[in-house]
């Protein structure tokens, strides 16, 4: 569990603890994740919530060293949520070389769940869960400028990255068909939490101020990504994307499997992660209707 030590992250971990799983909080600080595994282990009962530090999870090799550490210290991984994320208003480059927001956002999923691959389906049944953004929306993938280079604007760069996740999510799918292993993206809601105050200023005030108007509490926000880590009702249902604890259509450009598999293959050249072979199966299908998974609440 990626960005676990605040927000809708520390409440889904929570909720992972309260149903019993061994549940690894991950965090930025190890003295930071090792308090919210206490808390949550003594908050719950569960005896068996650990933690992993991170320093920046935007740096590649500490996405890989995240990967590596979690292959070496548990036998099965059932369940991976990738919900670290960020929004940054002023363009800012990690030690790598790549903007700050695809790194975190789109690159560090990417390799964790590339690098937990072989456990993912070692312990299959497993699921991934993706936590992306309603803010996709109206966004395409700029294939000519990744890295924001030419033009920099925090919104439409955060919007895009949810995009890209959300693409990933299908092309990972696709590529895990028939491993037992599903892979599906969540939109949480827009959650009272402290996203983008690290930018300060009227940044943090706007959104604040935003947040107590109008946005979901971070129990409300964690409900859908329990549902689709969880629930039975959607067992073997891969490739989508959930919003409301139901399966949500999306926008158009984050149903391309052409656009999919493109940014899959920069993404792991960009990482450094060799790209598995294609698997012999359909292209995605098409996202069903709105209404065809509508299971009641949990």
């Amino acid at each position: 569990m990626t960005g676990a030590t605040s927000g809708i992250g520390r409440q889904i971990a929570f909720g992972l603890a309260r149903l019993g799983a061994t549940t690894v909080v991950v965090g930025r600080g190890e003295e930071r994740a090792a308090r919210v595994a206490r808390d949550i282990s003594s908050a719950t009962g569960n005896p068996h919530v650990d933690y992993v530090g991170v320093t920046d999870l935007a740096v590649r090799s500490e996405m890989a060293r995240l990967a590596e550490e979690c292959v070496e210290r548990y036998a099965r991984i059932h369940i991976l949520v990738n919900n670290a994320g960020g929004y940054f208003a002023r363009r800012d480059a990690t030690p790598d070389g790549l903007e700050r927001t695809f790194a975190l956002n789109v690159l560090a999923p990417f390799v964790l769940t590339s690098k937990l691959g072989d456990r993912l389906r070692e312990s299959a049944p497993a699921r991934v869960v993706n936590v992306a953004s309603a803010a996709h929306r109206g966004h395409s993938v700029p294939f000519n400028d990744l890295q924001s280079t030419t033009r920099y604007s925090g919104f439409a760069v955060y919007g895009r990255s949810k995009l890209e996740l959300i693409l990933l999510t299908r092309e990972f799918s696709r590529r895990f068909a028939g491993t037992g292993v599903t892979v599906n993206a969540v939109h949480p809601g827009f959650v009272h939490s402290g996203f983008a105050k690290n930018n300060g200023g009227g940044i943090a005030i706007g959104m604040s101020i935003l947040g107590t108007l109008f946005g979901r509490s971070v129990r409300r926000g964690a409900i859908t990504p329990l549902f689709v880590a969880t629930d039975r009702a959607i067992e073997g249902v891969t490739g989508e994307y959930f919003s409301n604890r139901k399966v949500t259509r999306g926008s158009d450009a984050s149903r391309d499997p052409a656009a999919a598999q493109r940014l899959f293959t920069l993404c792991a050249r960009l990482s450094g992660v060799n790209e598995p072979p294609l698997p012999k199966v359909p292209p995605i299908r098409p996202a069903p209707s709105e209404n065809r998974v509508s299971p009641t609440a949990a």
